[in-house]
């Protein structure tokens, strides 16, 4: 690590808040990767007349533990439970509920209360909240990251071909970004969300369309700089080609700005991933979602922890987010980073 990284490290450290947020965030994160051995309607173990079983890996069915089904063992049955513990024993995860599990057998119409079954409640159609959070989490943070990466990779590539150039390719591009940025961009996904059926992928890639400008002026702009200096001037003397003055000597300076930028970006694709699963123009219906978990919310005003639980995890996620990217852009800062590093 060279002198200068190793101070932007030290003065990342030194933004506390920045540097616990980092820490809780990637906790959350961690966890949240594990979803399906914490919140699973499946035993994570089962050791029955001597064998060891892996439901949440494989198909048992019923018949294998003295049942008389050849289907898949249903092992939330009160009777399945019943014939594994006569001669073996269960290991559930900490919630004995997925995201899309149905309990059927509540006290009291959905959505139900929190209590020491269901520690959020249940939604209006009996699936576990704590469940279908977890899972949410994931979806929606690999979502975000996912869209960061591809959008900054494309506003990187645009700006740098622009702010290099310059000349006419620079003034067109120019132009075509400030009337696409000119669009309605929610509504135009709202329509492009409804001719096709929502998947992951596919509202990855209706969002990739107008996100990957967010970058490109940053980009150009340290390019439109940078190109001027005696090294980049001196490397086209010597016949160094483009593409190796872009990558090796220009953009290390751009990718400093652009840095800074990131934990915004992935922000705001999590918030709009969420106000189109409010509206219903996100992901499939059923999926794991916070902006479904709002939805449910609005249509369940009598159920307050729907919403309560909703507004904490959507906080706290973005409040996290926040508080890094701010503790980056200082760190990236050369006031602070060269200042500190003078004797």
């Amino acid at each position: 690590m060279s002198p200068i990284n190793r101070r932007r490290w030290e003065q990342f450290k030194a933004n506390r808040r920045g540097w616990w947020s980092l820490w809780i965030f990637l906790v959350l994160f961690g966890l949240s990767l594990f979803a399906d051995f914490l919140a699973n309607d499946r035993p994570l173990l089962i050791h029955y007349d001597g064998s060891w079983y892996t439901p949440m890996f494989q198909v048992y069915p019923e018949t294998t533990f003295g049942g008389f089904f050849p289907t898949e063992a249903d092992y939330r049955h009160a009777e399945v439970q019943e014939l594994i513990e006569e001669k073996g024993w269960i290991l559930w995860p900490p919630i004995r509920y997925s995201y899309q599990t149905v309990n059927f057998n509540l006290e009291v119409p959905a959505p139900a209360p929190p209590s020491a079954e269901h520690w959020l409640g249940t939604d209006d159609q009996a699936r576990d909240v704590m469940a279908r959070l977890i899972y949410g989490f994931r979806i929606s943070v690999l979502f975000g990251l996912a869209l960061t990466i591809a959008s900054s990779l494309i506003g990187i590539l645009a700006g740098a071909v622009q702010g290099y150039f310059g000349g006419w390719l620079d003034l067109l591009a120019q132009r075509f970004i400030e009337i696409w940025n000119g669009l309605p961009v929610l509504y135009l996904l709202i329509i492009m969300a409804s001719f096709v059926e929502p998947t992951f992928w596919w509202l990855l890639l209706i969002m990739l369309l107008f996100s990957w400008t967010a970058l490109v002026a940053v980009v150009r702009a340290e390019f439109l700089k940078v190109r001027n200096f005696e090294y980049v001037k001196a490397a086209k003397a010597l016949g160094v080609p483009d593409r190796i003055i872009i990558v090796r000597h220009v953009l290390p300076n751009a990718m400093v700005a652009t840095l800074t930028f990131v934990p915004f970006i992935l922000s705001g694709s999590i918030t709009t991933l969420t106000a189109l699963d409010f509206l219903g123009f996100g992901l499939p219906p059923g999926s794991p979602s916070l902006g479904e978990l709002l939805a449910q919310a609005k249509a369940n005003l009598h159920a307050p922890w729907l919403g309560v639980t909703a507004f904490l995890v959507l906080a706290v996620m973005l409040t996290l987010l926040i508080f890094i990217g701010e503790a980056v852009r200082d760190a990236f800062d050369p006031r602070k980073t060269l200042g500190q590093m003078r004797p």
